[in-house]
């Protein structure tokens, strides 16, 4: 496995991996906490929208810890402007699209994951919603950034 992902950084695929892999993987263990309630404590999970409303937080915490790791410690000599960036646009998709997966975090969902039922369809449509719209978003990013826009 560690093979064949050094090969794929050799042969250029680290521009896929903020565009498809960040994507998929922070929209998945972001609400992690809030998968905890369901499968432990399901009637804590009041309705559809309170656990949209409690993975959106863990969206916007994630957010806010990542943008500080960029901003202490990834970005040298950053200009005046990346601070108000990093904590504005990049927390707010973050915790929209968590909000947005939080909206399929339902039993549907544990009967799935558990094998008692087909994938709901909907919930697999929320999911790719999220994922989409962190790629867009990191897809611009990146363009920005290789255009020149953040040196």
């Amino acid at each position: 496995m560690l093979g064949a992902v050094l090969q794929e950084l050799r042969a250029g695929g680290f521009i896929l991996l903020p565009i498809v892999g960040a994507p998929v993987i922070e929209e998945t263990l972001k609400p992690l906490g809030v998968y905890l309630l369901l499968m432990r404590w399901p009637r804590a999970l009041r309705n559809q929208l309170y656990t949209a409303c409690l993975a959106s937080l863990a969206g916007l915490m994630f957010g806010l810890v990542e943008s500080a790791v960029y901003v202490a410690a990834y970005v040298d000599e950053a200009p005046d402007w990346y601070p108000t960036y990093r904590f504005t646009l990049p927390v707010a998709m973050h915790a929209t699209t968590s909000f947005i997966v939080g909206l399929a975090i339902n039993q549907r969902l544990m009967d799935w994951a558990q094998g008692r039922a087909p994938q709901p369809r909907t919930n697999r449509n929320l999911y790719l919603a999220a994922i989409a719209l962190h790629a867009v978003f990191n897809t611009i990013a990146l363009a920005l950034e290789i255009g020149g826009l953040f040196d």
